[in-house]
C-alpha cells in the first residue's frame, strides 16, 4: 500500500506567506532571506538546549521563520497567515491569540533582537507588530499592552516599511560597538 503525505491547505497558506516576506525582504533590502526550513521552532520552547549544540549560524537558521540576509544578526521573525483575526480584543488588552504569536516569537528570542512578527488577514491585509521598547515612525497603529509580553504596535505592512525600512536594517544589524555607522533620520515635510 502506497500512502501519500499531503500537507494540509492552512499548512500551505502558512508556507506560501513565509515565502512571500522573504522574497519581499530579499528585494527590500537586496539580500537572501529564505523560509527556515521546517519552520518551527526547532530550537524554541521545550527546545532550547538545542542551542547548545549549534554554532551561531545554525541558530539564526532554526531561530524563526525566515532566515534571515547574513548582516542582520540581531532579526527574528514570526509569520502568521489566518483567515480572520479579532482587531477588536486588541483594545481589550486581553487576546489569547496575538498573545500565543508574540511568545512563539520571544521563545527563541535573544535579548538584543529585533522581533518582528507579521500577520496576514483574509480580505484584511499584511501587519507588523513590533515591541514598543523601540522606536518607530507610524502614523497609524493599534497599541497592544500584553500583561505577559510588554508594549507592541500593530502596524500595516506596506506603511511600517516606507517609514521604517532603515530602522529594520538598523535595529536588526550586528551588535558591533567598533562601528563608525551612525543612523540619520531625514524627514520631508
Amino acid at each position: 500500500m502506497i500512502s501519500k503525505c499531503m500537507s494540509s491547505p492552512s499548512k500551505n497558506k502558512g508556507s506560501g506567506f513565509e515565502r512571500e516576506i522573504a522574497k519581499f525582504l530579499s528585494e527590500t533590502y537586496k539580500e537572501s532571506f529564505i523560509r527556515a526550513p521546517g519552520s518551527g521552532a526547532y530550537v524554541g520552547g521545550k527546545n532550547q538546549s538545542r542551542t547548545q549544540f549549534l554554532h551561531e549560524g545554525q541558530i539564526r537558521s532554526f531561530k524563526g521563520d525566515i532566515v534571515p540576509g547574513q548582516s542582520f544578526s540581531k532579526m527574528n521573525i514570526e509569520c502568521k497567515f489566518y483567515a480572520d483575526f479579532p482587531f477588536h480584543l486588541l483594545l481589550s488588552g486581553e487576546s489569547k491569540i496575538i498573545d500565543a504569536w508574540i511568545e512563539q516569537l520571544l521563545d527563541v528570542a535573544e535579548t538584543d533582537d529585533l522581533n518582528l512578527l507579521f500577520m496576514k488577514f483574509n480580505r484584511k491585509g499584511r501587519y507588523v507588530a513590533v515591541q514598543c521598547k523601540l522606536t518607530w515612525i507610524t502614523d497609524n497603529f493599534f497599541f497592544y499592552g500584553s500583561k505577559k509580553h510588554g508594549d507592541w504596535y500593530i502596524m500595516e505592512f506596506d506603511s511600517f516599511f516606507k517609514n521604517n525600512q532603515h530602522l529594520v536594517k538598523s535595529y536588526s544589524g550586528s551588535s558591533d560597538t567598533t562601528s563608525n555607522n551612525i543612523l540619520t533620520i531625514t524627514t520631508t515635510q
